[in-house]
């Protein structure tokens, strides 16, 4: 496995390679310390100095151990998230994967000074004609005992949730009174949707404001939508 260096001060995490990774930046940890894992590294590059790339480094991503996902914040969703998808589904389909090990984002905690770590695990990414309110629809079934909760973020930074924009500094409060005085007694699920244009420092920001929207009576599903709004269709 490889040694990960952090470098506190510019927010960067170095390979053996000396390839740099620029981590997204937040003021809180959801875990601060993992042990027995494998890192990768997804790097940004430009090709011909125009057309953005991602570099996987992926060589010790041992399966019988937690991997630790460091990816350069400049990083647009629509090229992060398939080879997420990829990784995924190469250690769920691994014969060594051990039992409870853990997917995580990592991200730098600016107040802490610290590396920090957000789980994913769990997380089952639907891509570009997939969103939450369409999904809803087709499996009613499966969400009716739940208060449903569409979540948009914009690529433009505008939050929409179930057609209203809310500001950043209200969200957690508007989702809160909402949980507090409107369910009926019923489990609030937020559903994440995400415009594949938005960086990867974008998303970690905005996963970091649901979670912390979270409590008993509000949890974040399982399924993330990162959708290509010009294919969508009217909704």
């Amino acid at each position: 496995m490889k040694k990960i260096v952090v470098i506190v001060a510019l927010f960067s995490l170095f390979a053996c390679s000396d390839k740099e990774v620029k981590l997204p930046q937040a003021e809180l940890s959801v875990m601060k310390d993992i042990e027995d894992h494998s890192p990768i590294y997804m790097f940004f590059d430009l090709k011909d100095k125009k057309d953005t790339i991602v570099e996987v480094n992926k060589k010790n991503s041992i399966s019988s151990t937690n991997w630790v996902f460091n990816i350069d914040k400049r990083l647009p969703l629509k090229l992060v998230i398939p080879e997420v998808i990829k990784l995924q589904d190469k250690k769920k389909g691994s014969s060594h994967a051990k039992e409870g090990s853990i997917n995580v984002f990592t991200y730098s905690d600016s107040i802490a000074k610290n590396l920090a770590f957000f789980p994913f695990t769990d997380v089952q990414f639907k891509m570009d004609k997939d969103f939450s309110k369409l999904f809803i629809k087709k499996n009613a079934q499966q969400y009716m005992n739940y208060h449903n909760f569409t979540v948009n973020f914009k690529k433009d930074n505008v939050i929409i949730v179930d057609g209203f924009e809310v500001g950043r500094k209200e969200f957690v409060a508007f989702i809160k009174e909402f949980s507090d005085f409107s369910t009926d007694g019923k489990l609030v699920l937020l559903h994440l949707n995400f415009d594949k244009e938005l960086t990867y420092g974008d998303y970690i920001k905005n996963k970091l404001l649901a979670w912390q929207a979270t409590n008993k009576k509000v949890e974040l599903s399982s399924f993330e939508f990162i959708y290509d709004a010009n294919q969508l269709p009217p909704m």
